[in-house]
């Protein structure tokens, strides 16, 4: 690092709070000998931000003249280099850029700004010795393999088959291929993007269970339209929340209403009873007279039909009236169970008639509300 570098970063000012720590560690990283070198990867991982992100502050401080970026290829293999950063103090602003020069270790520098940098310490080396020495061309095993200091003497049975490789290694730190594409690509990486695009449509079931709801809460604002209540307005208490809605859905489900008919009959309560009704309940004996006008015209029908010639070919005419025994046997089984029972659903006589049985207690009719 370098304290004068550090200490001009901080002398800076009009920087985003992001873009002055990009500043920060960019001069934490500089060499006074050799330049500032770090890579992408290292620069963002210091920064705590995404390489994208680094990327933008990156062109605030070069747009800025505060930082000049220049972009270094190696000759021999085609690949790039770490990116070297002129940091403001160290290039004139009032020159233009300058051409670019080749470097001791054979690369370019590209882009605008100062001349080429120097090689890093590592580079530095490398570079003496490939201007001092002749290319080795050596494969370095010649016929037979290498062979250890405990083996010196020993001949091979089978000659070793000859090995292309140089014994040197890349000379490109990156990879032994070219790489000849320094787009965008190798800056954005998506994979550390943690954003991911939602589905682009919803699954079925959820699609369903949505147009359920719409179009039931399209038949609640109908009926509270029916019953003589604003429905963008506020409602009373007894018409808010799921409950009243909950209790609308047992007219359709158990008493076997349309939503037309629903409506028709909250439309005709209110020719009764001139008032809106208190909440819900207030309704289940219009409903429950509904309910009873539609299997009676049912059962007219189906009558109608047995007379006919062609209704009776289709259905038979229905037998005689159920005894009491299974009246009571009925209604014990709706008592019983677990469905919507509206209250004035069974008389009296009925209920007297089940205790007489045995079928149902007083405990189990006070507990569904017939008592």
């Amino acid at each position: 690092m370098s304290h004068a570098a550090t200490n001009w970063a901080i002398q800076q000012r009009g920087l985003k709070p992001t873009t002055k720590i990009v500043l920060w560690h960019l001069c934490d990283r500089f060499n006074p000998d050799f330049g500032c070198f770090p890579t992408q990867e290292r620069l963002a991982h210091d920064c705590e931000i995404g390489r994208a992100t680094l990327n933008r502050h990156l062109d605030e401080l070069e747009a800025g003249r505060l930082i000049k970026r220049v972009r270094i290829v190696d000759t021999k293999t085609g690949q790039q280099r770490p990116t070297r950063y002129l940091l403001g103090f160290e290039f004139d602003d009032g020159n233009g850029a300058r051409p670019s020069s080749p470097r001791p270790d054979g690369n370019t520098a590209t882009g605008a700004g100062d001349t080429a940098p120097p090689c890093p310490p590592e580079d530095a080396s490398t570079a003496l010795q490939n201007t001092t020495k002749t290319p080795c061309l050596d494969l370095g095993h010649g016929q037979d393999a290498e062979t250890s200091y405990g083996d010196e003497g020993k001949t091979l049975s089978v000659p070793a088959t000859p090995c292309p490789k140089t014994g040197h290694g890349p000379v490109s730190h990156f990879g032994q291929n070219p790489c000849l594409k320094n787009g965008d690509s190798r800056v954005s990486k998506w994979d550390t993007n943690p954003v991911r695009e939602p589905l682009s449509k919803p699954v079925k079931e959820e699609e369903d269970a949505r147009a359920r709801e719409t179009a039931f809460d399209d038949f609640f604002g109908k009926l509270i339209t029916a019953l003589g209540f604003d429905p963008d307005g506020p409602l009373p208490g007894w018409w808010q929340g799921w409950p009243p809605r909950e209790h609308a859905q047992r007219w359709i489900d158990d008493l076997g209403l349309t939503e037309a008919e629903t409506l028709e009959a909250a439309k005709a309560s209110r020719q009764e009873h001139p008032e809106p009704p208190d909440g819900p309940k207030a309704l289940d004996r219009g409903m429950q007279r509904a309910a009873r006008r539609k299997a009676q015209l049912k059962a007219a029908s189906d009558v109608s039909k047995g007379q006919d010639g062609k209704g009776r070919r289709g259905k038979a005419a229905s037998g005689p009236a159920p005894s009491i025994d299974e009246l009571a046997a009925f209604y014990a089984d709706r008592v019983k169970g677990d469905g919507y029972l509206p209250p004035s659903m069974i008389s009296t006589a009925m209920c007297q008639a089940m205790l007489e049985r045995g079928l149902v207690t007083h405990d189990q009719l006070r507990m569904r509300g017939v008592l």
